[in-house]
């Protein structure tokens, strides 16, 4: 239990002001996590699953101590959902490669969402943030809007990796241009400059999954032999 404690309790000190270790280690996961995504691997969902689970305590002032002394409920409830969409992820990025559908043995072959599904996305936006912000100012979540953005930006960009929509690194940097002014207010220090480097991060995986949709083509499975066939 001495790591454990050590690990909700331990901070430092930067830019004179107290920072927990928790944020820290819980946005290297996340960078971790983006960084295994971008080259499609499977790892990048359990090990950004990890950093949701630190990070969920850190946006929690009220039952978990922390420096900030602000709730932001949707950014502690994004973990959350994050979680659940990783295990979605982690499911089909590993059924893709055991099945042979992708042919480099990545997780999932990036391609561009069609147009009915960006619509879903557009839609899906505008209806998750209208509900969240309401939600979340009854809370008493501070900045209820950029939260209620950030939480429903954050979980159709986490849906988007899963499915390998190449959109999803462009909701990314959207939620990133609401999140940095947000944190750096709050003094969540450490995952405001995350974010910054998640923004200049999410246009080098736009790119490279831009590419990647360019070149790449799901593996075809061989169909079962007919009747015919199969008796020749």
């Amino acid at each position: 239990m001495g790591t454990v404690h050590w690990l909700l309790d331990a901070q430092v000190t930067i830019a004179g002001s107290p920072v927990l270790v928790r944020e820290i280690v819980g946005n290297v996961f996340g960078l971790a996590s983006a960084l295994f995504g971008l080259r499609r691997l499977v790892w990048a969902w359990p090990v950004g699953m990890v950093g949701n689970v630190l990070l969920f305590t850190v946006f929690l002032g009220g039952a978990f101590a922390t420096p900030q002394a602000h709730d932001l409920f949707g950014q502690a409830g994004r973990q959350v959902f994050f979680f659940a969409v990783s295990v979605y992820g982690w499911w089909r990025w590993s059924r893709s490669r055991r099945l042979g559908e992708v042919p480099d043995q990545g997780g999932v072959v990036p391609r561009w969402a069609t147009g009915r599904e960006r619509l879903g996305l557009l839609v899906a936006l505008a209806v998750l943030t209208a509900v969240a912000y309401p939600a979340l100012a009854a809370l008493g979540s501070w900045g209820p809007l950029a939260d209620a953005w950030i939480l429903a930006g954050s979980l159709l960009a986490t849906y988007g990796m899963a499915r390998g929509f190449v959109e999803f690194w462009l909701i990314w940097i959207a939620v990133d241009a609401v999140g940095v002014p947000l944190l750096l207010n709050g003094g969540f220090y450490p995952s405001a400059a995350m974010y910054l480097v998640y923004g200049a991060f999410c246009v080098w995986g736009f790119v490279s999954w831009w590419r990647t949709s360019r070149v790449l083509r799901p593996a075809r499975r061989p169909l079962a032999p007919t009747y015919t066939e199969a008796v020749a």
